[in-house]
């Protein structure tokens, strides 16, 4: 696929409203992520507001994670006032598989609507598709390529949907294939909320890139870079993390041309 780079200079350019159902781990990083790659966030979730919120924002994040009863009535209005007006949503099921409640929950969101986006971990894509996993909590087991794979294109069939399946290589599963971002930083997994912070970038670029894989593609790359960046710069997982946003603010097209790692499978 070929990737219009130019897409995160719309972004800074237009400013997109994003609204992001997030969780009590990763709020405040996924909100300055937002405002680091050059969109607007707000991270608003009481019900009563979930109509106009979402009538104001150019795409909606929903995060599953920390759940209550009262945050999953929120994504559901959320999800079907975005498909009423044609706006992208990308679901982030975090921990799906941490309960049964948590599963049958998420499982009900995604027969009332078809995200844009599905992002997920190895373990939260097994649970979805009714697989074994070894996975603890929202952490995601190691698996090989093919299993990870078998995982990202089962689901992406089963919902009909594009799914962004990360870890130490994203894979990205839909319509029009499956392909595979390297790169990044073995960092990553030794500070919370990078996964959700991905999904928010799925937002931002879904906000002015209409194909869902290549949002999905833009946003992987995007954090990949971003990874293997601040990783040169930290000392530790608190540098780690300012490193992060530092990066994310100063990237540009011609850096994620220059730096892409994208194979099709």
């Amino acid at each position: 696929m070929r990737l219009d780079f130019t897409r995160l200079t719309e972004v800074r350019q237009q400013r997109p409203l994003l609204h992001c159902i997030s969780n009590i781990v990763s709020a405040n990083d996924c909100a300055n992520l937002v405002l680091a790659a050059g969109a607007g966030p707000i991270m608003a979730e009481a019900a009563p507001e979930m109509l106009e919120i979402t009538a104001a924002s150019a795409a909606t994040v929903l995060n599953t994670g920390t759940p209550s009863a009262e945050k999953f009535n929120a994504c559901r209005i959320c999800a079907r006032e975005a498909a009423r007006l044609g706006r992208p949503v990308i679901l982030d099921p975090v921990g799906v598989g941490a309960s049964q409640w948590r599963l049958s929950c998420v499982r009900e969101l995604l027969e009332a609507f078809t995200p844009s986006i599905l992002r997920v971990n190895l373990g939260e894509s097994q649970a979805l598709a009714g697989l074994k996993s070894m996975a603890r909590g929202v952490d995601s087991p190691a698996a090989s390529l093919d299993r990870r794979l078998d995982a990202a294109r089962r689901l992406s069939q089963q919902y009909r949907t594009t799914v962004l399946l990360s870890g130490q290589e994203d894979l990205v599963s839909g319509p029009g294939g499956v392909w595979r971002v390297r790169g990044g930083s073995a960092w990553m997994p030794r500070i919370t909320g990078t996964g959700c912070m991905l999904s928010t970038l799925c937002g931002v670029f879904a906000a002015v890139e209409p194909d869902p894989e290549a949002a999905a593609l833009l946003a992987a790359v995007f954090w990949k870079t971003c990874a293997r960046r601040a990783e040169t710069e930290a000392k530790g997982p608190g540098s780690f993390r300012a490193a992060l946003l530092d990066a994310a603010s100063a990237l540009t097209p011609e850096d994620l041309q220059s730096e892409v790692q994208i194979e099709e499978l």
